[in-house]
Parts: C-alpha cells; structure tokens; sequence
C-alpha cells in the first residue's frame, strides 16, 4: 500500500454558508429547546454541518458511502471509521457567513494491527471567514479489513476517574438517522440493521463517533455555561450500538475538562480533552 503516500499532499478547496437551519436541527437532535451556545454563532464542532459531501447517487458505494478515491486515497479496505482528532478554535463562525475550507492530505499510514492490515489517513482542515482563520482540524480516518468471524471487540479500557458530570444516553434508530441527517452521511452502518450485522459484523447500528464527540462538548456547555471552548481533543476507543445505553462523563482538568464516554460495561467508547475561557 506505499503507493496511497502519493495522496500526501494533496489539497482542496470548498465554500459553504453557515445557515442556521442546520444549527436548529442541531439544537434539537441534541434535545435543547434552545441552543446552549451564543446566540447567532456556530458552537463547537458545529463546522462538521456544513462543506457535506454531495456526490450523485451513481457515484455511491455499496456502505453508502461516496466511492473511494478523488480527495482521498483510494484505500482498498472495506471498513472506513472516523478515529479521532484534533480542533483549535481560533474565533467564533457568525450563523449566516460565508464559510471556506481547505482540506490537505498531511499524512497516510500503512499498518498492521491485530484485527489485520489498517491504513490511517491524517487531513487537515482549515476553515476561515471574512475576519480570519476560525478553525484548525486534524481529522483521523482510520480504514480497516473486513470482521472476521468472531472477531473479538477492542481491549476494554476503565474510565480515567469519578465523573463531576454525568448523563445517560438511551440511543435509538431515529436519533441516529436524525444525525445522519444532519451531516448528510449516507454510510449505511448507522442505520439499516442488516448490513451491520451480515456485512460489517456490528451486533447493532453504530452510533456515530462525530455524535459522541458532540455530545461530549454538550455535556460541558451544559456544565459550564458561558464557557468558550478554545481546543478539542478526542480519540475513539470502542463502537457504541443503538442496542445499549451510554455515558457521557466529565471532569474539570487542566485548562477545561477531562471528557469520556463509555459504554453498558463501563469501558471507555471515546476519550477526550478540551481547552476553554470560563465566563
């Protein structure tokens, strides 16, 4: 697979508004009567409902994703997971801007992991209005082999502490397939049941990691309210299905919050660190 280190470099542009429709459907998927975050601004992590991908259905693969390729290095792995990332918000995106994004191919990794071969992708986004540069992401996508059959799921990994904040999660089809929504995310893991299980081997639909991540800052704005969020930092540990509730937990740490999820059996799904200015 050395041939996929060409895509390093590689680099795109895209342009967007930040319309406020996606930030009240956002509100309400996060079930908020009203935003916590300032009025007339995009919240943290509110970037990711906007530069969707808009490939045509002729141009969709069997996961319901747009076809390898293009931006992207054209990995030959059937399962493609969002690992992780890295966020630094430099100034608050105003709802209604015109919004740019430049994305760059910063690296591709080739390993071997116990499950089989796996290929980490590293982008960087650059996300900037008329004042500036608003935000800089490093976004992790890891591509692996297929499941095998009985497969054993990841180490588990106990919560880091006590959690100051606490609050319990009860997925289900209609919160996933509204976030799907949302983020015009097609990939089939995350609502049609059958697929999961004869094809990627899941026991239930899979709960979306970018979900988890927003939830985890909700969980601090609701905590920490007219705090900014100035950094964000989280990695996937371990899928979380609709067949089981979740935790979101927190605890004041360094210059924010330490932040987790875990799962039914108490190991951590997603671990996280944010930075922020309290009010």
């Amino acid at each position: 697979m050395d041939h996929l280190r060409d895509w390093i470099g590689t680099s795109e542009s895209a342009e967007d508004i930040a319309a406020p429709a996606a930030l009240a459907g956002l509100a309400a998927t996060l079930d908020h009567d009203a935003p916590l975050w300032p009025a007339g601004e995009v919240p943290p992590l509110g970037h990711w409902l906007y530069f969707l991908p808009r490939a045509p259905q002729r141009d969709i693969a069997a996961d319901g994703h747009p076809r390898k390729g293009g931006f992207l290095p054209p990995v030959d792995l059937p399962r493609r997971m969002w690992a992780g990332g890295s966020l630094t918000f430099h100034r608050p995106i105003r709802s209604g801007e015109a919004i740019t994004r430049r994305s760059t191919i910063d690296d591709v990794a080739p390993k071997e992991g116990r499950s089989g071969r796996m290929v980490f992708v590293k982008v960087r986004h650059e996300i900037a209005t008329a004042a500036g540069l608003a935000v800089t992401e490093f976004h992790d996508i890891v591509y692996r082999e297929a499941a095998k059959p009985g497969e054993a799921p990841a180490p588990g990994e106990r919560p880091p502490g006590e959690p100051a904040w606490r609050r319990r999660i009860v997925p289900d089809p209609v919160l996933l397939f509204r976030f799907s929504a949302l983020t015009f995310n097609g990939h089939r893991i995350h609502y049609d049941r059958d697929y999961c299980r004869d094809v990627e081997g899941y026991p239930g639909l899979v709960f979306h990691g970018p979900l988890s991540a927003t939830m985890l800052v909700d969980l601090f704005l609701r905590e920490n309210p007219g705090a900014r969020v100035t950094g964000f930092r989280f990695r996937a540990k371990r899928p979380l299905f609709d067949i089981h509730p979740l935790t979101l937990c927190g605890a004041p740490g360094g210059t924010g919050a330490r932040l987790w999820v875990t799962d039914h059996e108490g190991f951590v799904a997603m671990s996280a660190e944010l930075d922020a200015e309290r009010a």
